[in-house]
């Protein structure tokens, strides 16, 4: 991605679509990824680790459609030059129609291919505040 702000949008669409392959994509592939899931406990670091946790959320190879639908709101960007910490709100809807919410933070850094994502935390809001 040239920008950060494509990586994010990139990123985004890869949720909404469940595509597996492009998790690698997106992600920097080595061992200073890491991961803090608002649906699991601890640090999720590496690749192979990132790639099971988008599996165990139902992400396959080329994509399905699930009927939920994720997106981000109230983005700030920083930039630092070769890094660019994004900080926000997500927002994901079930197909039930349940709705979660919560801050997040992105580490977007620069590599020879574009921006690549280093670093993200997901956390959760109540439901209902």
């Amino acid at each position: 991605m040239h920008t950060a702000e494509d990586l994010v949008q990139a990123w985004v669409a890869m949720w909404n679509s469940y595509d597996l392959n492009s998790v690698s994509q997106l992600l920097l592939d080595d061992g200073r990824l890491s991961y803090l899931s608002s649906e699991r406990q601890g640090v999720i670091s590496g690749m192979p680790e990132v790639i099971r946790h988008h599996a165990g959320f139902g992400f396959v190879t080329g994509g399905k459609s699930t009927g939920s639908r994720l997106w981000l709101d109230e983005l700030v960007y920083s930039d630092f030059g070769d890094t660019v910490v994004v900080a926000g709100i997500w927002y994901f809807r079930r197909a039930t129609g349940v709705e979660m919410r919560g801050p997040v933070t992105l580490v977007c850094v620069r590599t020879p291919g574009g921006f690549r994502l280093a670093y993200l935390n997901f956390g959760n809001y109540p439901p209902g505040k």
